[in-house]
């Protein structure tokens, strides 16, 4: 627990040396200096940015060139700050006592940190994540140079709460914090590269290469999370109290989550879908442009894309059109009346089929007679395209291909006649009279 006695006598000390400092007329000739030297710094890096054309001169280098360069010259006003003030504290460290000086000093080495920060920082993409560590590395290098960082840290450790062998302090937290999120960047950064040269590979399917990418990516979390924990000191048997509530919450609230997840995982092993396949689910069809670990996503070929989530692809019927074999068979149902020669019919088909574009001509097309109705003569055709992709447009070149043929041949489509006869008198006939305006 923290001594009142001493943080009220530490606070009573810091207090009087900040007043002393701010009643000296040294204070504010420090500041008026620190205020010129920011106008000069602010007044070169606007000049800098203005002369300095990003696009002419970085055209052609790399993207991490390009993004380092513009950093420096966004930065360009803190190196004129930090190199005035410097100057500044050297002459005044030569011509008066350093006390008199001091605040020029932290000025000058605060901007250098800054400036190195920013620096180091310009390798993240993420503009949130490039905000964040930037002023939390500044807030650590500012307490370190102002020799305040360890009682600070002192301060954070001495309040705790204690959860059976497990000891949570601020500076606990703060160091987990900080250490998982770097170690989830690098586990990211290498489950990136693993994935990339994973994909290079030509001899494993799309579905085997996603199972272990997604492997590979949660394997490297769960290892980064296990290092951190070790590393700041918490002992991983300290959780198990927490294992009963999680499995509870897996129980209820997470059984969707957690069962989709397993879904994912054993369509992935089974190669029953994979990317790239084109596949109806209810009333949903697509083919699969990415497989999730809660969901896969079907693009519909009209800019939209549905997310289906993967426990739907265990226990709903599931339409595989590029399952073992990507030849498609199309249907086309038609009718004819009973004036034509249902032979001739089959053969004009036939003939049609064969020459649809995407026909294949390695299975020859059929027509038979299905059916004698009250209407005409039902008649189906059938041919084989190699990819399913299309066959609404496949299907509508052979129909109008069928139309040319028998509107050549004098064959009709039957279609529903109906003659109303009135008996006993004609029906009243209602006669309108227009009246001009």
């Amino acid at each position: 627990m923290i001594d009142l006695t001493q943080a009220y006598e530490a606070l009573l000390a810091a207090a009087s040396s900040i007043g002393a400092e701010v009643t000296s007329p040294w204070f504010y000739t420090q500041l008026g200096i620190i205020l010129a030297a920011l106008g000069v710094g602010l007044g070169g890096g606007a000049l800098i940015k203005a002369r300095v054309d990003m696009t002419r001169l970085t055209m052609g280098w790399p993207a991490p060139l390009r993004m380092f360069l513009r950093v420096v010259v966004d930065s360009a006003w803190t190196a004129i700050f930090a190199a005035v003030v410097t100057a500044i504290r050297l002459i005044m460290l030569e011509a008066t006592w350093p006390s008199r000086s001091y605040l020029i000093g932290v000025s000058a080495k605060l901007a250098l940190a800054w400036l190195v920060i920013r620096l180091v920082t310009s390798i993240l993409r993420n503009a949130f994540l490039i905000r964040v560590v930037s002023v939390s590395a500044w807030c650590v290098a500012a307490l370190s140079i102002i020799g305040q960082l360890f009682p600070v840290l002192d301060a954070l450790d001495s309040v705790a709460i204690v959860v059976g062998d497990l000891r949570l302090s601020p500076l606990l937290v703060l160091k987990l914090t900080v250490l998982l999120a770097v170690a989830l960047w690098l586990a990211n950064i290498g489950s990136n590269l693993f994935e990339g040269r994973i994909k290079q590979t030509a001899d494993l399917t799309p579905s085997v290469q996603v199972l272990l990418i997604k492997l590979m990516r949660i394997g490297l979390m769960v290892a980064a999370i296990a290092l951190v924990m070790s590393a700041v000191g918490i002992n991983l048997q300290a959780l198990a109290v927490f294992s009963g509530a999680v499995g509870v919450g897996i129980g209820f609230g997470l059984q969707k989550i957690f069962g989709n997840f397993i879904s994912g995982v054993i369509l992935l092993a089974d190669k029953s879908v994979k990317p790239g396949d084109l596949v109806t689910i209810g009333e949903n069809s697509g083919r699969i442009s990415a497989m999730n670990t809660r969901y896969i996503s079907v693009a519909a070929g009209d800019g939209r894309e549905f997310l289906i989530p993967n426990e739907d692809l265990i226990t709903q019927k599931v339409t595989n059109w590029t399952y073992t074999d990507k030849n498609t068979l199309v249907k086309v149902a038609f009718a004819t009346n009973y004036d034509a020669d249902p032979r001739l019919v089959c053969r004009l088909a036939v003939e049609v089929a064969t020459g649809v574009e995407r026909a294949s001509k390695a299975k020859p097309p059929g027509c038979i007679l299905t059916e004698f109705t009250d209407t005409g003569m039902k008649f189906a055709l059938t041919f084989w395209i190699a990819e399913p992709d299309g066959m609404d447009g496949v299907k509508s070149e052979a129909m109008l291909g069928l139309w040319d043929a028998f509107k050549r041949e004098g064959i009709r489509v039957p279609y529903p006649v109906r003659e109303l006869r009135v008996r006993g008198g004609a029906l009243p006939v209602e006669t309108v009279v227009e009246v001009p305006q």
